[in-house]
């Protein structure tokens, strides 16, 4: 899986983007909500570690997960 952070304006917050092993989209939502998106994943339980590296990330650049 891969993690990218999607700069927002002054109107739209910040997104973080999660996708698979060939780039589709699995979640999407605001680093302030993400329990919604995550648990439609199966991913909640992994909340506190996909935070702290969102939190991390610079805007526009992709990581690879390893969860």
């Amino acid at each position: 899986m891969y993690i990218l952070k999607i700069q927002g304006t002054q109107k739209i917050p910040d997104y973080i983007q999660i996708r698979d092993e060939n780039f589709t989209l699995i979640a999407y939502f605001k680093i302030s909500n993400p329990k919604t998106a995550l648990s439609r994943c199966n991913l909640l339980e992994r909340q506190d570690e996909i935070l702290r590296i969102a939190k991390d990330l610079e805007y526009g650049k992709i990581r690879k997960l390893e969860l």
